[in-house]
């Protein structure tokens, strides 16, 4: 889903793929509106990832499904 330049480390790039600003964004809001049960990160290879970038953005990903998860529970941005 994402481009190459935020995510190098993959078995299969997706060449103009979505900015990670927008992933990020879109995975919070999917979060916090839609109903759901499992979220999965696929995809990570790191030996095809010298700088560590797609495994830092695929936590990030994480965080953010985490975040919307906790403000649809009810928590203020500040308890975040």
């Amino acid at each position: 889903m994402l481009d190459p330049a935020f995510a190098p480390g993959t078995g299969t790039p997706e060449p103009g793929g979505m900015a990670l600003v927008d992933l990020l964004w879109t995975v919070r809001r999917l979060a916090i509106d839609a109903p759901h049960v499992a979220a999965d990160v696929v995809e990570v290879a790191p030996p095809y990832d010298c700088a560590d970038a797609t495994v830092n953005n695929a936590q990030r990903v994480i965080l953010e499904v985490l975040a919307g998860l906790a403000v649809r529970r009810g928590a203020t941005p500040t308890t975040i």
